[in-house]
């Protein structure tokens, strides 16, 4: 199963994809650091160290999934909450590449500051251009006359290419993850696949989180002899209002990038005697559930950077197997009878999403020509 990652950082999400059976085409990233630690996980070869806006994609051939976190900036609740307005709003990138390659789905991950109230017309946007990623935009239009446009296409009559899009918010703490993190996930699965999105059920319950402690339980202590190259201590842990570090016996406050690179106290263990430290690379990395050989390059801070950037890896495995279970079905139903049966009515999930199907109907599975997108200028 073939995939391309846009937006890769430093490789959370592709190293639970991975897990979970897929294989990596390309990766594109236009950060140095990050693509740096993508190389050294992953094979070199397929890191394309520049603006998504200048890949070509048509380059690739037949993809599978296209997976990734467009950066997150425009949307979080500690940033500038720009949306649209921000020139880091990469999603329009995100719509080009499902438009040029029309793989079987998608996955997309960013923060749950998406879902704000304020954002919701574009969030609406993104999600009805995921719908109909060859609806195109208008020489001039604007992006809220085009939403209007999109709203008034009927699913069940669009012709062009298009899929079954759903959206939740889920903690990773719920998968296995020793940390408090809430993130949306975006799901596309193209509108001839018979079979329907199922998200992975929790693996544990709240009452059962994982810990730092339960993370940690075999990491020694940085200051001692260890032999760990990324498990070096930094000095200057204080605590003062908002900067309190995470304690020891629960899971992890949300680990992030901070402002300009520089962590917050997020990335500090509060242990039981109150004393403070800040978290080891090789910790973080732990907490952000990456196997202890992963290579994070980087100094401290751009590390961390780094790892309060990703997916982690739990998570990203969960959502990976679902989406992997979904498309060897579909091959399976398709190498029977060389056909699929495309599903089609609106119904409302079990979570209020509004879940996009079409009406039965059968008919021979068609390899189709799509045309080019033009990216944005490089920044």
């Amino acid at each position: 199963m073939q995939m391309i990652e846009l937006f890769s950082g430093c490789g959370g999400l592709a190293k639970g994809m991975e897990n979970a059976g897929f294989n990596h085409l390309a990766f594109i990233e236009i950060n140095r650091f990050a693509c740096e630690t993508l190389r050294r996980n992953f094979d070199p070869g397929i890191v394309h160290e520049m603006d998504v806006r200048d890949f070509d994609f048509s380059s690739m051939g037949e993809v599978d999934l296209i997976a990734g976190g467009p950066p997150c900036q425009p949307f979080s609740l500690g940033g500038l909450a720009k949306a649209h307005d921000d020139h880091r709003d990469l999603f329009p990138q995100a719509i080009r590449a499902i438009g040029e390659l029309a793989p079987k789905g998608f996955v997309f991950e960013n923060v749950k500051g998406l879902l704000r109230k304020s954002f919701a017309d574009y969030f609406d946007y993104v999600v009805l251009r995921l719908t109909f990623p060859d609806f195109a935009l208008r020489t001039s239009e604007s992006w809220r006359d085009h939403l209007e446009r999109l709203r008034a296409v009927s699913y069940p009559r669009y012709a062009g290419l298009k899929y079954r899009v759903q959206h939740k918010l889920v903690n990773a703490a719920d998968y296995g993850v020793p940390q408090i993190r809430e993130r949306v996930f975006i799901i596309g699965v193209r509108s001839d696949i018979k079979e329907e999105w199922s998200w992975p059920a929790p693996t544990v319950n709240n009452k059962s989180w994982r810990t730092i402690q339960d993370a940690l339980r075999k990491v020694p202590d940085p200051q001692t002899s260890h032999g760990l190259k990324d498990h070096v201590f930094v000095a200057g842990a204080r605590a003062y209002p908002g900067h309190t570090g995470s304690e020891v016996d629960k899971p992890s406050k949300t680990l992030k990038a901070g402002a300009h690179g520089v962590p917050g106290g997020e990335n500090m263990i509060r242990f039981k005697d109150e004393s403070l430290r800040y978290m080891t690379v090789y910790e973080a990395k732990l907490i952000q559930s990456f196997p202890a050989s992963y290579a994070i390059t980087g100094t401290w801070g751009e590390a961390m950077r780094q790892i309060g950037n990703a997916v982690p890896v739990k998570l990203a495995e969960a959502m990976g197997r679902s989406m992997f279970r979904l498309l060897s079905a579909s091959d399976k139903a398709h190498d029977t009878d060389g056909s699929l049966n495309q599903p089609q009515s609106y119904r409302t999930g079990t979570d209020g999403n509004l879940m996009l199907f079409e009406s039965q109907k059968k008919y021979s599975a068609k390899k189709r020509t799509v045309a080019r997108g033009c990216g944005s200028r490089k920044r």
